[in-house]
């Protein structure tokens, strides 16, 4: 199916220039520094801001889903743990899913996946920073299958992260150690090697 059929699609606030740091006012802006496709939100740096203009903010509720639409990636994260008044920069498309047989967060890990990634980079405006218009993302197919598949493929999603972070804790450590031996070897110092752990 087309994203257009499973989801509302709508632009982030129309802030002009830089959005205004104002704080106490209750009112947040989610940015492109606050994102990451690894972490989602980063609500610690979301800054409070004042809104200009007439128009109705379209406040973020959890469950929204924001999509990069310019930058040197195009991916989507989930909103969740919002908390008062809540608007997006101008640099992303909201989803919203309108669709009860598609959960949001199957939706974000099939946008960030390579088949759909693929469609972004040979459809993207722009070398460096690449941007993708609202057509490009309407028409983007996606896979529907049934809500137990979806949990299963999440589920072994979340695993395959956490397998992904205990190996790059387990690299880390290793390169410390080797950088410890090797830094002792110039100092002239014999280190017991035999039953060394990572």
């Amino acid at each position: 199916m087309k994203l257009a059929e499973l989801t509302t699609i709508s632009a982030g606030h129309p802030f002009r220039g830089k959005i205004p740091e104002k704080s106490g006012s209750g009112i947040r802006a989610v940015q492109m520094k606050d994102i990451s496709i690894d972490q989602g939100v980063c609500w610690d740096s979301v800054i409070e801001t004042e809104l200009a203009g007439k128009k109705q903010p379209d406040w973020l509720i959890n469950g929204d889903i924001l999509f990069a639409a310019r930058g040197s990636r195009n991916y989507a994260v989930l909103i969740n743990q919002v908390t008062g008044q809540v608007v997006s920069a101008p640099h992303f498309y909201i989803l919203r899913v309108n669709e009860s047989s598609l959960m949001p967060e199957f939706l974000v890990w099939q946008l960030n996946q390579k088949p759909l990634q693929n469609y972004f980079d040979k459809l993207a405006q722009g070398k460096l920073t690449k941007s993708i218009t609202r057509s490009m993302l309407e028409h983007a197919e996606i896979t529907v299958p049934p809500l137990e598949k979806q949990t299963q493929i999440l589920g072994l999603h979340k695993t395959l992260l956490q397998e992904k972070k205990l190996y790059a804790v387990l690299g880390s450590n290793a390169d410390k150690l080797m950088n410890s031996i090797a830094n002792e070897l110039v100092a002239g110092k014999t280190l017991p090697l035999k039953g060394m752990k990572i």
